[in-house]
């Protein structure tokens, strides 16, 4: 690896001289250099920290890091990362590049890599390894300034990242005709802006790493392994920071991953919870030319399935759930284009039912020699068009679940924007965030100069499985693969409470969080926190349906019923907190615990952007 220090570069052309520094017309920004970019203290204690997670001298350290860092700055000078998610304001997306290289070294540090290499192997390859995780984490959002964003010059010309660095005045704006997830594509126009062919070269010795490297650049994270992960991770990481944003807009999966948990859930539920060809009630049938399965019970399954694996972003509405089948390719549309058909299912006992049912092609799911025989009655096709709308499905008839059988875990998935739940044994302690907060200065006292605004919401690590000091059953350390065979109940949310917050399933004190730390104890944000229970718990819709509630009210009335929570003076249930952040306050609605000692085995320290507030607010739960 010193070869590539020695080698001797080749000059470099100096950049165009600026023009004088004069008033520049309205909405025109003036390009800035690397340094100037860099300097500020926030910026230069991120480069401090990025230089201490490597192994590297100051002169190495500029070969390897800070040239391909400057070159970043000078590209995307004081564009935003996003238009109205996360670090949505000028000079944004230099922010973001900073901290996720940050974030992805300091998680790089748990790894020995490659994984099942010798120690003298993983040795010899941990310069290469730490530099290829920065290089994917500064890279994975560049391909935005190329995709998403319409730049226009003084001169009225259209200017694109590969024609290099910005030497005229500049203005931008944000595509209206933009599609999401295209930058991910985009990254292969840019990648040789900041790194050069030595750099390249030196990378492309090792194999075990030049593949996924080159798989996370080509927006692939799905088959990047290990690296993929820890970019999705430290980007999560940074995200989580921006506490005041509007949750709304969370950053959506890769297509390509979204797609592999879509279907990697479904071949789950086929092989463990879905009943098939019952001669009467079922959950599906297979034909010789399709998969139909009832459109309602396949949504709530697949939505409660993927919420129990800590994957976040899965709409509560089933219409919604069909579009996302249905964009992603899963499913088979009808003639008009729609995702959900109106069928006559007849068996051979003379049973028949009419359902509103699901397509897929029977390839997508089962390998040949692995399908099931298909159904002896018939699936015949109704003239009447359904509409996407769980609203018209025929009732589904209630079918028993066997739950998951003894070490039949469900799938963990890999190379995903959103980051796979492990047990919490088999995770590695990470105090990233804290280590980040004293770095930028809000960790101790040493900062006490910084604008803690630079830096909104806090995310802490998940405290490991303890034992609560409520009685609860089923315990706390329940397989998600079971929820299925579990009756709701309020004991029960609270056991699952308990366990999310423990497996990281469910995060804590940060932008989308539903339970944070208030007033040194536990705050359950209302009514998400209770949506997200229902909707992985399917089975809270029949019972709220037969007491006229909600499902999510169901939930909070037998959480009221425990007596855990903390009530205002006046005797209402829900307090309000303001959540001030960088740019707005907005206010959360929720309940505080009485005691957080069941949630947390110590309880993190409170999160400094929710206050609780001193008007009362309605209360919510009458």
């Amino acid at each position: 690896m010193l070869s590539l220090f020695q080698r001797k570069r080749p000059p470099v052309a100096a950049a165009p001289t600026p023009p004088p520094v004069t008033a520049l017309p309205k909405g025109l920004l003036r390009p800035e250099s690397a340094a100037s970019l860099l300097a500020t203290p926030r910026r230069q204690k991120l480069l401090e920290h990025i230089w201490q997670r490597t192994s590297l001298s100051r002169r190495q350290f500029a070969t390897l890091y800070r040239t391909p860092l400057e070159r970043y700055a000078e590209l995307v000078q004081a564009f935003p990362a996003s238009e109205a998610h996360h670090h949505a304001y000028p000079g944004g997306m230099l922010d973001h590049g900073l901290e996720i290289v940050a974030y992805s070294l300091k998680l790089r540090q748990s790894h020995l890599l490659p994984i099942g290499a010798s120690p003298e192997d993983q040795a010899a390859q941990s310069e290469a390894w730490t530099a290829a995780v920065a290089y994917a984490a500064l890279l994975h959002d560049i391909g935005k300034i190329a995709v998403d964003l319409h730049v226009e010059l003084a001169d009225g010309s259209t200017w694109h990242p590969w024609h290099g660095p910005l030497h005229q005045a500049y203005r931008f704006r944000y595509r209206d005709d933009r599609e999401y997830r295209l930058h991910s594509a985009a990254t292969g126009l840019l990648y040789r802006q900041l790194l050069d062919r030595h750099v390249l070269d030196w990378l492309s010795d090792y194999p075990a790493l030049w593949a996924p490297l080159l798989y996370v650049l080509a927006g692939q994270y799905e088959h990047a392994g290990v690296l993929g992960e820890l970019v999705v991770q430290a980007d999560r990481a940074s995200v989580a920071q921006e506490l005041g944003g509007d949750p709304a807009r969370a950053m959506a999966a890769p297509k390509h991953a979204l797609q592999r948990k879509l279907l990697d859930g479904l071949r789950y539920l086929l092989k463990e919870q879905l009943k098939l060809n019952q001669p009467e009630a079922s959950d599906g049938w297979l034909t010789e030319d399709g998969l139909w399965l009832v459109s309602k019970t396949v949504s709530d399954k697949l939505r409660a399935h993927l919420l129990s694996q800590g994957i976040d972003g899965i709409p509560a509405n089933n219409t919604a759930v069909f579009n996302v089948l249905q964009d992603h390719g899963m499913l088979q549309p009808t003639p008009d284009g729609k995702a959900v058909w109106r069928a006559t299912v007849t068996s051979t006992t003379g049973w028949s039912h009419s359902f509103t049912l699901l397509r897929l092609a029977p390839a997508l799911i089962w390998e040949s020699g692995e399908r099931p025989a298909p159904f002896a009655g018939t699936v015949e096709i109704d003239a009447t068009p359904a509409e996407n709308d769980a609203s018209m499905s025929a009732p589904a008839p209630t079918v028993s679940v066997n739950p998951a059988q003894g070490g039949q875990e469900p799938p963990i998935w890999a190379g995903s924007s959103t980051a796979t739940v492990s047990s919490p044994a088999a995770q590695p302690v990470l105090n990233v965030m804290e280590d980040m907060l004293a770095m930028v200065g809000l960790g101790d006292a040493s900062g006490a100069g910084q604008d803690a605004e630079e830096i909104p919401g806090q995310v802490f690590d998940a405290p490991m499985p303890v034992t609560t000091t409520i009685s609860l059953q089923p315990p706390v350390h329940m397989p998600a693969s079971a929820s299925s065979a579990v009756k709701p109940s309020g004991e029960h949310f609270v056991a699952w409470l308990k366990y999310g917050i423990a497996a990281r399933q469910l995060i804590i004190n940060d932008a989308k969080a539903l339970v944070h730390t208030v007033s040194g104890t536990a705050y359950l944000v209302s009514p998400g926190v209770f949506q997200r229970y229902a909707q992985e718990h399917p089975k809270v819709s029949l019972l709220a349906r037969h007491a006229g509630q909600q499902d999510w009210q169901w939930v909070q009335k037998r959480f009221e019923k425990l007596q855990l929570h903390r009530k205002q003076p006046s005797g209402l249930n829900i307090w309000t907190c303001e959540v001030t952040g960088p740019r707005k306050v907005r206010r959360l609605h929720g309940y505080l615990l009485e005691d957080a000692g069941g949630l947390f085995h110590d309880v993190p320290p409170n999160n400094p952007y929710l206050v609780l507030s001193e008007v009362a607010p309605e209360n919510r739960s009458a």
